[in-house]
């Protein structure tokens, strides 16, 4: 039997789940927006006393991977490490575009393509495409969407497009085969799911080196009206 804390920051919405056997006990969101550091302490903190009372002692710890927004990665990952090293427990790592696909996979004919978007500012996307039983069919990438974008598989068949990015990706891509799903965003409740199989095959990563895939460097910017 194996109980599992899932930690999922890589967008907009902060989660934490407990599970035990790959059923969600206990479930903790919030969606708004650049939350991430004042809640994500206090779910965790809910579900390991929650865990104690209940006799629940923790497996492992899972997080997403990314990638995703920088300071929810960190986030996120940080709290993970720190949880799995405290209670001497191995550390899961679940890539987010897979956690995204996992939510749409039975939502969609069995030929259609998946393909999780997350928003990396302007008209760039990180973008990956399965197939419905998660098998990466072109692994993720930094792309500048354009009319045009991924015919090369639109031409041959259905592909889905969803997360945050797809949002702004539908007012450009207008081919017949394009499917747009709206408000899809990776949650730790699904992410324990994926993580139970992990746990299962024995897969973790290292605490100590692991961090997150940023696909790209972190960029600072500086305010327009800046005070003097």
């Amino acid at each position: 039997m194996s109980v599992l804390l899932s930690i999922e920051t890589a967008t907009e919405v902060c989660s934490c789940a407990l599970s035990r056997n790959g059923e969600i006990v206990m479930n903790k969101e919030n969606d708004a927006k650049q939350s991430h550091a004042a809640s994500l302490g206090v779910f965790a903190d809910e579900i390991m006393q929650f865990a104690r009372k209940n006799n629940m002692p923790i497996d492992a710890i899972a997080v997403s991977s990314g990638p995703g927004s920088y300071t929810g990665l960190r986030i996120g990952v940080s709290e993970a490490k720190g949880l799995a090293y405290g209670l001497n427990v191995p550390l899961i790592a679940i890539p987010t575009p897979t956690i995204m696909a996992a939510i749409v996979k039975d939502r969609v004919e069995k030929n259609t393509l998946l393909c999780p978007m997350i928003d990396a500012r302007r008209m760039e996307i990180y973008a990956t495409f399965f197939d419905t039983s998660l098998h990466t069919i072109r692994k993720t990438s930094a792309d500048i969407v354009e009319e045009n974008s991924y015919r090369d598989l639109l031409d041959k068949q259905k592909v889905a497009f969803f997360g945050n990015g797809a949002e702004k990706c539908k007012s450009v891509i207008h081919h017949p085969n394009a499917l747009f799903i709206p408000d899809i965003k990776p949650r730790a409740s699904v992410l324990a799911l994926l993580a139970e199989k992990a746990f299962d095959e024995q897969d973790f990563v290292d605490i100590a080196y692991f961090e997150p895939f940023y696909l790209k460097e972190f960029v600072a910017t500086v305010p327009k009206n800046k005070l003097r």
